[in-house]
Parts: C-alpha cells; sequence; structure tokens
C-alpha cells in the first residue's frame, strides 16, 4: 500500500475545481445522501442549500487546498463558504 504525501506541492498549486468532492448531510430526495461531484459543483450545491441544511453540510475533498496559509481537505457547515468565496468566475 502506498502512503499520500502532500507536502510543497499541495501548498503551492491552486485550487483544483474539478477534482472530486463528497457533499454530505444533504437532503436528495428525503434522504441523507452524500453527493460525489467535483468541488466546484459541490460548492455551488451547498449555496443553495437552505441555512439548515448548509449548517450541517459537511464537504470532503479529494485532496487538500490551502486556505489562508492552512492546508484541509474537509469543511464543515459555514466553512464552506470560504470556497464559495474563491469560485472562479
Amino acid at each position: 500500500m502506498t502512503e499520500a504525501s502532500w507536502g510543497d506541492a499541495a501548498a503551492s498549486r491552486p485550487i483544483d475545481w474539478t477534482m472530486s468532492a463528497a457533499l454530505e448531510n444533504v437532503v436528495r430526495g428525503g434522504d441523507d445522501i452524500a453527493e460525489v461531484t467535483n468541488l466546484h459543483e459541490a460548492v455551488q450545491a451547498w449555496r443553495e442549500l437552505d441555512p439548515e441544511h448548509r449548517a450541517r453540510a459537511i464537504l470532503i475533498l479529494d485532496h487538500p487546498v490551502r486556505i489562508d496559509g492552512a492546508l484541509a481537505n474537509r469543511f464543515e457547515g459555514e466553512g464552506i463558504g470560504i470556497l464559495v468565496e474563491r469560485l472562479p468566475g
């Protein structure tokens, strides 16, 4: 088994909006079902949720991104909003 190593490469690269991401704790068809999609679509879907579901949502990224000097691959609730501010175009 190979271990993941993010190191300096993750620290210097821009956000890859096409990477896989899972948006969890959101209602889909009456059930809480994770939506696996790309990061761009997941962040846009979170933005369209009602406040209650935004607060409970969890976003897990395929690999970490650097936000304000820290690497993270998991965002919760309103913390996902920091990615909304960085959406391209």
